[in-house]
């Protein structure tokens, strides 16, 4: 099964500083791109795309330069950015000039709710329709109506919603997150990455733990609005990418042979036009 990775974090603590790693201990050391590739070329992983890992803001696009020149499997990058900023629109003018930044992202789950609100931010994130960036969208699961509200005012614009809207698997109740997705799913404009519930489980998770929550993303948004992510290295804090990919193809085992690639590959390719 060919794959492509569509979460990939590279930390170089020799290179950038990463404020939010002071506070966990076992993420702060090197995560390099050879020690991915050791384990994920194994797996069927042949291309990647690295997400944004919260370096200090006046880095931000020096991380991105840095990471596209690590390694050719890295294909493109997903970079930070300020959409509240009035200065975005210069800074969305100097990312264009990379042509393999393919989306941004600015963290929402640890900001106040109405960040996404403002007109500004709205307005900007409006401007990555015309050349096709994609915005993607990490929320706490009782945020998705704020990721819901936010995709529904820019619909001219392609959202990828991480980590499967984050539902808390571990507490067992999920019911709420189970509506609020087929609320979001609702939205034409929004797809959904199959990444990161290994970090709300249980320790010492199985296939079945994460079954019910992966197969409700995928009866939310249909086999062509999901996508691959790994979240390497945050998901190593409960569990390792060959688990979480062995997990998965469990999972979706019973789907057929297209189904499978759509969601392995040919959806991030499509989607963040690889």
């Amino acid at each position: 099964m060919r794959i492509v990775d569509t979460h990939l974090h590279l930390i170089y603590l020799d290179k950038f500083s990463y404020p939010w790693l002071d506070d966990n201990a076992a993420l702060k050391r090197q995560w390099d791109a050879p020690s991915y590739w050791a384990e994920a070329a194994s797996l069927g992983i042949e291309a990647a795309l690295h997400m944004e890992v919260d370096v200090a803001e006046p880095e931000i696009e020096d991380e991105t330069r840095f990471v596209l020149g690590l390694d050719p499997r890295v294909v493109g990058a997903i970079s930070n950015a300020r959409p509240e900023h009035v200065d975005f629109p210069a800074h969305l003018e100097r990312m264009l000039a990379e042509p393999r930044i393919r989306a941004i992202r600015r963290l929402l789950q640890s900001d106040p709710d109405d960040l996404s609100s403002g007109e500004v931010f709205r307005d900007n994130i409006r401007r990555l329709a015309a050349p096709g960036l994609v915005f993607d969208i990490t929320v706490r699961s009782r945020q998705l109506p704020v990721a819901r509200a936010l995709a529904a005012a820019c619909p001219d614009v392609q959202f990828v919603l991480d980590h499967c809207g984050n539902p808390l698997i571990a507490s067992g109740d999920i019911a709420q997150w189970r509506a609020d997705m087929r609320a979001i799913a609702e939205l034409p404009n929004v797809a959904c990455k199959v990444s990161g519930v290994v970090s709300h489980a249980r320790p010492g998770w199985t296939a079945e733990d994460l079954r019910p929550a992966v197969e409700h993303v995928i009866a939310c948004f249909g086999w062509d609005r999901v996508a691959f992510g790994s979240d390497r290295p945050v998901l190593t804090l409960n569990g390792s990418l060959t688990a979480w990919v062995e997990a998965l193809k469990q999972i979706v085992s019973g789907a057929s042979a297209d189904e499978q690639e759509r969601l392995f590959s040919r959806n991030a390719e499509r989607i963040y036009r690889l």
